[in-house]
């Protein structure tokens, strides 16, 4: 009886089925061999690229509000990260062509706070997350590109543009994929 009730109290933490992070973080994968092995030539429309960017940032901002659903501190933190993401798809669906351009001084920032938010999720989570250590990489991975993103002294070129989505997306769908067997693991326990 004890062991019922003890995981009827800890269910409430984990009552969000598994798999769909591991669906998400799949398709960030999915997402990052697509933007990845995506060719820059003249005859490719910088609209397409504007909008790819904005599905991202739609798959972006549902992730975080599932994130912020889910956990009992720090919401707030993930319900500004889903509300930015949401207006950076919105901008990247209406404006595809000034998305294009304005990415390289935007996605620095935003690699830097998403790659802050994963170092906190992956510290926050160590006591009971035997995998933390892959967030905490994941996070300086992100915080480290985003400082590499923001820099000024190569200018950025749709190649790196393509280059450091890619690679955003990698990282995210590696995030999720280990939140989602830390999930597994503790709905077991």
């Amino acid at each position: 009886m004890e062991q019922m009730e003890t995981r009827s109290r800890t269910g409430s933490m984990v009552d969000f089925p598994w798999w769909v992070f591991l669906i998400t973080g799949i398709a960030w994968m999915i997402i990052a061999v697509i933007v990845l092995r995506y060719q820059t030539d003249p005859l490719t429309s910088v609209a397409t690229v504007g909008f790819l960017i904005g599905a991202l940032f739609v798959f972006a901002a549902i992730n975080e509000f599932v994130a912020a659903a889910m956990v009992d501190t720090w919401k707030w933190l993930h319900w500004l990260m889903g509300l930015l993401f949401v207006l950076g798809a919105l901008y990247g669906f209406v404006r595809p062509y000034d998305t294009f351009f304005a990415l390289a001084s935007v996605l620095g920032f935003l690699l830097v706070f998403m790659g802050t938010l994963e170092i906190i999720r992956a510290t926050m989570s160590r006591e009971f997350n035997p995998l933390w250590g892959l967030g905490l990489v994941t996070g300086i991975l992100l915080l480290l590109l985003g400082i590499w993103a923001s820099q000024r002294y190569y200018p950025a070129r749709a190649e790196l543009i393509l280059i450091w989505v890619g690679f955003m997306s990698l990282f995210r769908g590696i995030g999720q994929i280990v939140l989602a067997f830390g999930v597994r693991r503790e709905i077991r326990a």
